[in-house]
């Protein structure tokens, strides 16, 4: 199968849909696909990268309109250009987002003759603090327009309840597929965390809990730290470590006490290892879709504790593989001493990790092949 996919975001930004959508690439081309990835220029890509065809961006364009530091700005590609691009012979074409991006997927899905699948991945409204709008005037525009965009695609999925509702809301009513994203199982089962550790200086036997993911306004992370205060004030050799970067990571520094290290980004081959060495992954966020790094988590055997979302219900068994409790510092405190009790934490590792499994790369590769399959199915019917 020639799968198309068009997104304006791919590594080397590290984010759940550039970090997703290689490994659907990476598992359908295993499944002897060809993948090919359209997305924008990076300073940082590599000079020869297999089946990626980049388009051309632009940072400040991006920075103008907030977006986080390391998203550059899909631009619209010429007619010289797009000519040089490996379009016509397209059988389906998938896209994350329903603006530029989107649009060029649903116009070179049309010259080839191929449906569009459209995965919703991001909740815009928790995102428009960052436009340089007034709120209502950013929500006027957002909503109907990913809508209408759903309703001109073959297949919608989305990898979270969130974003289902998100798009019920949004008044889109036709059919969605609730459709995870997936892990590399293989990375996370033979990671081990004694490196990383030793480099932050904490030992085997002191309880370690982690976040992990992009520092900013919308992850609650305040919250977070005054969470983790107060378990520590209960047991003081806890240790918190804060895996990002982002526009908040200042102003958290300064508000963080003893027991709180702030590591800075870390390549994402580090992830396994990193999230190995914890013992508990602590998150405030309420805005999550269906997190990568709270997947990840469960296959490093790191139970979960979470702030009440739709993303926290989707992952979380109560009691088994982690917990879900309110937003408030009092709420999560409980849920992460709960949760580190010495008699019940190592049945909630390894039911972690078990409860991964449904998110394993072939698994969801084969899956989201599956879909491909019917979509082109359909599109046949209707000729």
């Amino acid at each position: 199968m020639r799968i198309g996919i068009v997104t304006a975001t791919y590594l080397p930004s590290r984010n759940g849909v550039a970090t997703s959508t290689a490994l659907f690439a990476q598992g359908l081309r295993e499944r002897g696909h060809d993948v090919r990835i359209f997305a924008p220029r990076h300073p940082q890509m590599p000079p020869h990268e297999h089946g990626v065809y980049r388009l051309n961006a632009s940072f400040a364009g991006a920075r103008a309109l907030g977006a986080p530091a390391d998203y550059p700005m899909m631009l619209a590609p010429g007619p010289l250009l797009t000519s040089k691009l490996p379009l016509r012979d397209l059988e389906v074409v998938h896209t994350m987002h329903p603006f530029l991006a989107g649009q060029l997927a649903l116009r070179w899905a049309w010259h080839a003759g191929a449906p569009v699948v459209y995965t919703a991945h991001t909740q815009y409204e928790q995102y428009l603090h960052y436009a340089p709008m007034p709120k209502r005037v950013s929500r006027a525009v957002v909503r109907p327009h990913v809508a209408a965009f759903a309703r001109r695609v073959g297949r919608v999925l989305a990898p979270g309840r969130a974003m289902i509702d998100m798009l019920r809301q949004y008044g889109y009513q036709g059919q969605v597929d609730l459709f995870p994203n997936p892990v590399n199982l293989r990375a996370f089962q033979k990671a081990d965390g004694h490196d990383l550790r030793a480099q932050y200086h904490i030992p085997a036997d002191v309880p370690l809990v982690m976040s992990l993911g992009r520092l900013a306004p919308e992850k609650n992370l305040g919250v977070m730290l005054h969470a983790f205060e107060q378990a520590r004030a209960s047991r003081p050799e806890l240790r918190l470590l804060v895996v990002g970067d982002g526009p908040s990571r200042a102003e958290l520094q300064n508000q963080s006490r003893e027991g709180v290290t702030f590591t800075g980004p870390i390549p994402y081959e580090r992830v396994p290892q990193a999230l190995a060495a914890a013992d508990v992954f602590l998150t405030a966020s309420t805005s999550e879709v269906l997190p990568m790094s709270m997947i990840e988590a469960l296959a490093a055997r790191t139970p979960l504790v979470a702030a009440q979302s739709p993303a926290a219900l989707d992952l979380i068994e109560e009691g088994v593989n982690g917990t879900v409790r309110a937003p408030t510092p009092e709420a999560l405190a409980a849920g992460l001493l709960h949760t580190l009790a010495p008699e019940r934490l190592h049945v909630m590792q390894q039911a972690a990790r078990e409860s991964a499994t449904q998110y394993d790369l072939p698994t969801r590769a084969a899956a989201l092949e599956q879909i491909y399959e019917e979509v082109i199915a359909e599109r046949r019917k209707r000729k």
